[in-house]
């Protein structure tokens, strides 16, 4: 079965409602043109790198308006609208990284907070710590819908193969990665580790993105990406906020496992305590 993809490109910045407006509009263009899925990047509704202005603006999923906008949207086109993650009130004293996957009926099927959080000092200097923010997540979802299986991850998710070949083993035919990468990692990393994802899962990864300088100073390296099974690029934006529009044929992901079997092969093998494999 074949289907359209739409990638939303953003440049999310600190104005929560322009951020949504921004997205909606390219939501409706995905819809206009044929699609049936549509995704959106981490950080859709607020790319802010002050916490304390962060946490004064994020609400809890029941109370913010980007997620009733999403919903309204999935349900005014029939869509599928994964929103690749909001800034969220989590429980406790930390926010959430969240990715919700709507329904053409506008309801909330699938969340998946964000499990590997980024840590890291950049050679240019820039610190990050997620951590600090953020309550990270453990379950990883698999969704069926009418056309493939999809598999959520969230941006530095994509570093730690082992979740991806987890997410195929259990039935996942695209995987998707909402990001919000860094200039610094996204020129070195971004297309080398999408291509690598997508082939030894023999899956099609999408990755809507975050790109340019944003009001709060940070820089994202935008270039969103639909990866074919077979590992190709099928559609690529650039920095700038754009709708990314691909075609999605699943025979492709039967086919790439049927002439490369990595996934089979992988759960024949056995490891013991020390990493041997076991006899």
């Amino acid at each position: 079965m074949s289907f359209k993809a739409g990638l939303i490109q953003l440049r999310s910045g600190r104005d929560m409602a322009r951020n949504i407006a921004e997205a909606s509009a390219l939501i409706e263009e995905a819809a206009r043109q044929g699609a049936r899925f549509v995704a959106t990047p981490e950080m859709t509704n607020i790319l802010e790198t002050d916490r304390d202005r962060l946490r004064a603006l994020v609400r809890s999923e029941h109370e913010d308006a980007s997620v009733a906008a999403f919903a309204e949207l999935a349900r005014k086109h029939r869509i599928w609208l994964l929103a690749g993650s909001f800034a969220l009130k989590g429980p406790g004293h930390k926010l959430l990284n969240r990715s919700l996957l709507f329904s053409p009926a506008g309801e909330i099927t699938a969340r998946y907070d964000k499990v590997h959080l980024f840590d890291v000092d950049l050679p240019n200097g820039l610190t990050l710590r997620e951590s600090a923010a953020y309550e990270a997540g453990h379950d990883v979802p698999v969704v069926p819908l009418p056309f493939a299986t999809l598999g959520l991850t969230i941006c530095y998710d994509v570093r730690f193969p082992h979740l991806y070949r987890e997410l195929a083993r259990r039935g996942a035919e695209i995987l998707a990665v909402p990001s919000a990468f860094t200039k610094v990692t996204g020129e070195a990393h971004w297309e080398v580790l999408l291509r690598a994802r997508a082939i030894e899962t023999s899956s099609f990864v999408l990755a809507p993105a975050q790109g340019g300088i944003h009001e709060s100073g940070r820089e994202t390296y935008g270039m969103s990406l639909a990866v074919s099974p077979w590992g190709e690029i099928i559609a690529q934006g650039d920095e700038e906020p754009a709708l990314v529009m691909t075609m999605i044929d699943r025979s492709q992901v039967l086919d790439a496992r049927r002439r490369i079997p990595v996934l089979k092969h992988n759960d024949e093998l056995t490891l013991n305590a020390r990493g041997e494999v076991a006899t």
